[in-house]
């Protein structure tokens, strides 16, 4: 079998996958080998340029109309073909909802190992990928290496950061699209829009938290007054969006996990799950009168 070589980066997320091509840009230069990024999708042809302009040495394009809603038999399958035939030695992938579901799978069919969630990724003396993850609610910090490749990990947003785009830079753009995909065993009947905000709270650089100190919902009329003030954004706990039913959404450990500038925390008691979503926050001020 040939050895491994390159290290590669996927996300469905155009912001994720910059990011992750950042850092991938860093190990491929201490690993000494070349950054591919791997593009998904239907009409997605065009966007490979970007990708170049953004660190990618090499571009894989699978562009299918099987591609053009996500279902993850054909994903998976152009993923697992594309790994057999170049194989790369690192999968970095996005650690979205179907990011997460696609590593854990590709994982499996390729029977090496999967590290979710990383926070940090670093290489040792010998040339492996070290990644570091929150486990225990954030108690603890676990450090994994692997034993076979190629090595496949999932980065969340926000990680990372991107390089500066620079339309001189030259990289190759490779077209896989006439790979035979897996077909769906599901049928896409009806896509609704979730209701959400218009400003997605994980780009928010000032995000203002309530918890059960508020005894009503009206009172978060002076937390709204407060992020317009500050150009940023309100945040909730999940007993007050899960268990009262206010809101929709919530900041946690199961909720969104955030990295702002500036966190306020307005009456949150300060469970280590709410604690896991807002660990990376620069500056956290804490306003309770229960110390």
């Amino acid at each position: 079998m040939s050895e491994h070589r390159g290290i590669w980066v996927y996300s469905e997320n155009r912001d994720l996958i910059l990011e992750l091509l950042g850092k991938g840009s860093e190990l491929a230069s201490k690993l000494h080998t070349r950054l591919t990024a791997v593009m998904l999708g239907h009409d997605v042809k065009d966007q490979a340029k970007e990708l170049v302009g953004y660190g990618a040495q090499k571009v894989i394009v699978v562009d299918n109309q099987q591609l053009q809603e996500f279902q993850v038999e054909p994903y998976l399958s152009a993923l697992t073909q594309l790994t057999h035939e170049h194989k790369p030695e690192l999968l970095l992938i996005g650690s979205t909802k179907r990011g997460k579901e696609l590593a854990a799978r590709l994982a499996a069919r390729l029977n090496v190992g999967c590290v979710p969630g990383c926070q940090e990724l670093k290489t040792d003396d010998q040339g492996r990928l070290v990644a570091e993850r929150i486990v225990y609610g954030g108690n603890a910090i676990v450090t994994q290496v692997f034993r076979m490749k190629p090595q496949i990990v999932t980065v969340p947003r926000r990680r990372f950061e991107k390089l500066e785009y620079n339309a001189e830079s030259q990289g190759e753009v490779i077209d896989e699209s006439e790979l035979q995909l897996e077909p769906a065993k599901t049928e896409i009947v009806e896509v609704k829009p979730v209701e959400t905000v218009e400003t997605k709270i994980e780009e928010a650089r000032v995000v203002i938290g309530g918890g059960r100190g508020f005894d009503k919902k009206e009172d978060f009329k002076i937390l709204d007054e407060l992020a317009q003030i500050l150009g940023g954004q309100v945040g909730y706990t999940r007993p007050l969006a899960e268990d009262r039913k206010w809101f929709k959404e919530w900041v946690g450990l199961s909720g969104h996990a955030i990295s702002p500038e500036l966190y306020i925390a307005c009456g949150i008691s300060g469970v280590i799950q709410h604690v896991a979503g807002i660990r990376d926050s620069k500056v956290i001020v804490a306003i309770n009168k229960d110390p």
